[in-house]
């Protein structure tokens, strides 16, 4: 975790100069419907590229002992067929996650089991963004690639009783997204 952050860091700073249209404050909505708290930063590359660095965070505690916490990062290089901002992208992405999730009543395979563990790996988007004025926008991204998963199985969450650790290959969807953009003026 300690590296992602660093890496935002050494990103965000190495901006500088930045102009309006150029870079843009984001949140994914669909997180926030799964209680995660996310935000992004989108920056200029040129007339057709951009850098984007999503990730987010969650830590809430649930009184019926689920559990739904992750800390992720995803970055993404992206090109705009028209220009930056505008219209029609596509983009390779990459992710990272680190979770502890489980106790989920209502799916089935999470039920009775938490699963502590690490997510990382990579694919390709489609997205489009929408225009809300001078500094709005509204963005819809749907992705497919690979990741692996190398995790810890826990019978509940309280008793430790470890069930085994595993090692996953998944391909199929890897990011969607319905963002809030904001142009930093």
């Amino acid at each position: 975790m300690k590296r992602i952050l660093l890496l935002f860091w050494l990103l965000a700073s190495s901006c500088s100069g930045l102009q309006a249209q150029r870079t843009t404050l984001r949140t994914n909505l669909l997180f926030w419907g799964t209680t995660t708290p996310n935000a992004g930063v989108e920056f200029s590359l040129g007339r057709n590229f951009t850098l984007v660095l999503d990730g987010g965070y969650n830590a809430w505690e649930f009184s019926n002992d689920m559990k739904l916490n992750l800390a992720f990062a995803q970055p993404e290089i992206r090109y705009w067929f028209c220009r930056r901002f505008e219209g029609h992208f596509i983009g390779l992405h990459g992710h990272y996650a680190h979770f502890n999730i489980g106790q989920i009543d209502f799916i089935p395979c999470m039920k009775e089991y938490v699963y502590r563990g690490n997510l990382y790996g990579g694919g390709i988007s489609y997205g489009y963004h929408w225009a809300m004025g001078d500094r709005w926008g509204m963005e819809v991204t749907v992705g497919g690639g690979y990741a692996q998963l190398s995790y810890d199985k826990y019978l509940c969450r309280d008793c430790g009783e470890r069930v085994g650790q595993f090692k996953r290959t998944y391909f199929g969807p890897t990011r969607a997204g319905i963002s809030l953009i904001y142009f930093l003026r």
